[in-house]
């Protein structure tokens, strides 16, 4: 029987051993914190009985992954739980514009812009399977379904700031905003409206959920899977060089200077200084929260959300991610928020809650962004701060620390430009050049996410490589 090495027990390189196992291969899979996981693990980061997720923790594009639809999660004890709605924006005049489940509640909630989101998002959402079947691929490849994501590329290549003049509403400008706040991409550069339209559709297909539980949950069941097919894992296991293994096949969910550190020699020189080139992202700070009561939003629909997005109109949060992709500090950061809580109790003691919040910041930023975060959150909750037991702080460093993929806090695997949407790391996608040697990392397609397709991705074309010997 063939071997296969997948370093890094991340979702995307347990996809990959999925694959792999599923494939034959007799898998073996090397992760080097003591718990598995890498951005989806669940901690006691505050205190006893608070449990935080470290990464992600809303998670709409797992429940609409093709390679997890593909496996019996549930029968593995994952289990989604949705908010009543997949978004809020709170705004400064005490409402809160909401990014409904239902195609048909989010066009009355839009109000005059009703037709114009379904015009952007329902092709998208009606045929999410061919959609995904091709855009959570690499994108040098023809496509299958032409037409979808011809017409996909036309909206998603636009920048974000062209495509939310479609909406004459400034609340639905706003809500746009925070969608493409996702890409941390620049709102007049090309391509910011791509995730903005994707994370748009995919609330109307399986929504924005969290696992019951935590993100753990999710690497849980996969290891999970993974012992029914015989595949062995290993954590506090730490490779600093290929040379420790042997296997026909390794497959790497690393970074790029991870890899290459740990190839070295054996990876081309064209391929060495491809590498070497390769640009990380902004960074993300993030504090977690024990909490005595539930956030005190003025907006009461709030409370109808897993995610709250903070940062008021379209035009502050195009300032906010512009600042930091130039480099600079956003005074008021558009932040991101997860009251996980209050729908799943779980995760905090009998009455007491948790959140999760997080703002963007230059690649490596070593200033203290707690007093910035929590001031969004007062603005549009007055009295949080004395709701806070407890606070856990992750600047871009500690987040690095935690998960060496984040390099300087990137929580993307990469900037996305157009450059490295293309050639992501390189124009080969998952392979290095070197025979048997993969990378399956968020810095190859489709990128960032929870969703495992890079992993899946790079599995495949490792399958599909052997075979041809």
């Amino acid at each position: 029987m063939k071997r296969a090495n997948i370093i890094g027990a991340g979702p995307n390189g347990l996809a990959a051993a999925i694959v792999l196992a599923r494939g034959g291969f007799r898998v073996e899979v090397f992760e080097a914190e003591a718990q598995a996981g890498g951005g989806a693990r669940t901690m006691e980061l505050t205190l006893p009985g608070f449990r935080h997720d470290f990464g992600s923790a809303v998670h709409p594009m797992a429940v609409n992954s093709p390679f997890f639809r593909e496996l019996p999660l549930k029968h593995l004890g994952l289990e989604w739980i949705h908010g009543d709605a997949a978004v809020a924006h709170p705004l400064d005049d005490g409402t809160a514009v909401m990014l409904e489940h239902k195609m048909h509640d989010a066009e009355m909630e839009f109000g005059v812009d009703g037709d114009t989101w379904r015009k952007l998002v329902q092709p998208t959402a009606e045929h999410w399977r061919a959609f995904a079947e091709d855009g959570l691929r690499p994108p040098l490849r023809i496509p299958r379904h032409p037409f979808l994501m011809a017409r996909f590329a036309v909206l998603g290549l636009q920048p974000a700031e062209r495509l939310a003049r479609e909406f004459r509403d400034a609340r639905t400008r706003a809500l746009f905003g925070g969608l493409a706040a996702h890409s941390m991409v620049r709102f007049d550069r090309p391509m910011s409206a791509a995730v903005a339209l994707v994370l748009g559709a995919a609330a109307h297909v399986g929504g924005w959920p969290i696992p019951r539980g935590g993100a753990q949950a999710i690497p849980d069941a996969l290891i999970k899977h993974l012992g029914r097919l015989d595949g062995a894992l290993y954590t506090s296991q730490r490779i600093a060089s290929l040379d420790e293994l042997e296997a026909e096949v390794t497959l790497c969910d690393v970074s790029p200077q991870q890899l290459l550190a740990m190839a070295g020699e054996r990876l081309g020189k064209g391929y060495r200084r491809t590498l070497q080139q390769f640009e990380h992202g902004p960074g993300a700070f993030k504090v977690d929260y024990a909490l005595s009561a539930p956030i005190p939003w003025r907006a009461e629909a709030c409370r109808r959300a897993i995610t709250v997005h903070l940062g008021g109109s379209f035009t502050e949060i195009a300032q906010a991610e512009d600042a930091v992709c130039r480099g600079k500090i956003a005074e008021k950061p558009f932040v991101l928020l997860a009251q996980p809580t209050l729908f799943d109790p779980s995760r905090a003691p009998q009455g007491k809650h948790v959140a999760w919040a997080y703002c963007h910041v230059p690649n490596g930023s070593t200033e203290d962004m707690t007093a910035r975060i929590e001031a969004q959150i007062e603005r549009f909750a007055p009295g949080f701060r004395d709701c806070v037991l407890a606070r856990s702080t992750s600047s871009p460093a500690r987040l690095q620390a935690m998960d060496e993929n984040l390099r300087g806090g990137d929580i993307s695997g990469g900037a996305m430009n157009l450059r490295q949407f293309v050639l992501r790391p390189s124009a080969r996608s998952y392979a290095t050049g070197t025979k048997g040697l993969y990378i399956c990392s968020a810095s190859t397609p489709p990128g960032g996410g929870v969703h495992g397709m890079c992993g899946y991705n790079a599995a495949q074309m490792a399958l599909h490589d052997a075979l041809r010997g």
